[in-house]
């Protein structure tokens, strides 16, 4: 299930929200986009491709290496955005209690 790293997501989105404009920001980006890689990872094996857009989206849009130049008010509203597509990955996105356990036993 990928709840754990949607609400981590969810968390650092609005911790985001206060360093819009900030050089925390940086740091705050780095963190969203590795998170929506994770909430990507679990999306995969869970063999759910339509919700591969949301994190991948997020961690395009937050990347830290290639970043957007985009006005505070765009990335506010990005901000919740991203919350509601963490909010809604994380419930929807679930891998199969099989594929956990045979990983396990290799």
């Amino acid at each position: 299930m990928a709840l754990a790293p949607a609400v981590l997501g969810v968390i650092a989105v609005y911790f985001g929200l206060s360093t819009v404009g900030k050089q925390e920001f940086y740091l705050v980006s780095f963190v969203i986009c590795l998170l929506g890689l994770i909430v990507g990872w679990y999306t995969i094996q869970s063999r759910q491709w339509w919700w591969l857009t949301i994190p991948v989206a997020i961690a395009l849009v937050w990347n830290p290496i290639f970043p957007f130049a985009l006005t505070a008010e765009v990335w506010l509203i990005l901000h919740y955005l991203a919350t509601l597509g963490f909010a809604t990955a994380g419930f929807v996105i679930r891998v199969p209690a099989q594929d956990q356990t045979q990983e396990i036993r290799r």
